[in-house]
């Protein structure tokens, strides 16, 4: 059956060598809009010591952006299934260049943090990451899993390849600048790639549709406890991700490292979660989203663990990079968890609702980490804080598995 899928998709576009091309786009407007997620852990420092804030108070803005970022997910994914990728695609990143340019100009914390939730997060980058991860599922059948990781890829390569690229420029020509020219890039660099991705995704044929059914894995849940169950595990995934994520550059600077060792670290994390998520491709294709979840929950309890004893400037380096590798394939996993158990027409608002989910785990996780500071003047009970929310995470992923393996038996026994 699933040969003839294959077959099919040929010559309806999916799993040919369209989608593929498609794939290589997604993954450049991934990796240039994935900025507006990095730039401001990067230039935090410089906006808390320019308003006199406090390390919370400056956490506020990344929290606004990664809100705005899940709503966006949400919006942007159910105008892709209503009328395709294309528009508002475009609509976003003139929004995402504007958005660059606005916050240039800001004179206060509120006024950065507003500008970065609703312009940079909610209506310019939010569609480079759920939206376009859900768009690229549809193209694909046979390597669903590894096309949802190489496109979901492009949030890493942009946290690999901007966070050095501001820092030096925010170090030569100020966050103010450095945002100016960020926005006129973003503009014309991303409108031409966009105009190339014009074509909806085929339609699955009948074949294709069977196929997929036949294939599909027992459901651990009902479709509404399922989505409550995958909000609940990403919001507390994410919490416990965003301390090294968003806090390295802090931290770094509060132990006398650097600013710059900080960003340097991140982009090593960000770098080597790159070979995690396409990794994460591949075993998903073989074991499934549920259980390539559970493994790299399991290895990100792991790494933040080893953050609790170490500050040394080689251990952080060293753990950064596996932290980096081991929670990388996590987010892809969502998604084809998405795809394997929801309708394809679903896609874009339920990889849009899980992926809000994350995000306002890392939100809150970026503001939980800062008030933990200002409490304890550390971030090792931020580090523990993670890891606690951490285990509710494998718990959720843990109880599902075990739903799935249950309903397959009594499946089979009725079957019998």
């Amino acid at each position: 059956m699933r040969e003839l899928a294959t077959a099919t998709g040929a010559k309806s576009g999916i799993d040919s060598g369209t989608a593929w091309l498609r794939l290589a786009l997604a993954l450049a407007l991934g990796t240039i809009g994935g900025v507006g997620m990095w730039s401001v852990v990067v230039v935090m420092p410089s906006v808390q010591a320019e308003f006199g804030l406090s390390r919370a108070d400056a956490s506020m803005a990344y929290t606004t952006t990664m809100l705005g970022f899940g709503v966006g997910s949400i919006l942007m994914g159910r105008l892709a299934d209503r009328f395709g990728l294309f528009q508002p695609m475009v609509g976003a990143i003139i929004v995402l260049g504007l958005g660059y340019l606005a916050t240039a100009f800001a004179t206060n914390i509120w006024q950065f943090s507003a500008a970065h939730g609703l312009l940079i997060g909610m209506l310019g980058s939010s569609i480079m990451f759920g939206p376009l991860i859900a768009d690229t599922s549809l193209w694909f059948y046979k390597r669903r899993g590894l096309a949802v990781a190489v496109c979901a890829a492009g949030n890493y390569f942009a946290g690999a390849i901007w966070p050095p690229v501001i820092q030096h420029f925010v170090a030569a020509y100020g966050w103010r600048h450095t945002y100016a020219s960020i926005g006129v890039f973003c503009l014309l660099s991303m409108l031409p790639i966009a105009l190339a991705m014009r074509r909806r995704p085929p339609i699955l044929s009948a074949a294709q549709a069977a196929a997929s059914v036949a294939a599909q894995p027992a459901s651990p849940a009902s479709p509404a406890v399922l989505q409550v169950l995958l909000i609940i595990a990403g919001v507390s995934c994410w919490v416990a991700m965003s301390m090294p994520q968003v806090h390295i550059v802090a931290y770094c600077a509060d132990l006398n490292y650097g600013a710059a060792r900080g960003a340097e670290m991140l982009s090593l994390m960000l770098g080597f979660g790159i070979v995690s998520r396409l990794a994460s491709g591949f075993i998903a294709d073989r074991i499934g989203g549920l259980k390539t979840l559970l493994l790299g929950s399991i290895l990100q309890g792991l790494a933040l663990l080893l953050y609790v004893p170490f500050d040394g400037l080689m251990s952080l380096y060293v753990i950064s990079a596996l932290f980096g590798l081991f929670q990388g394939g996590i987010i892809p996993s969502y998604a084809v968890i998405v795809r394997e158990y929801f309708p394809p027409g679903e896609a874009g608002m339920r990889v849009g609702v899980v992926l809000t989910a994350t995000m306002v785990g890392m939100a809150l996780g970026g503001w939980l980490s800062g008030v933990i500071f200002d409490w304890t003047g550390s971030y090792r009970a931020a580090f523990i804080n993670g890891l606690l929310w951490n285990l509710v995470n494998v718990t959720i992923t843990l109880g599902l598995i075990w739903r799935a393996r249950r309903t397959r038996g009594k499946l089979a026994m009725s079957v019998a």
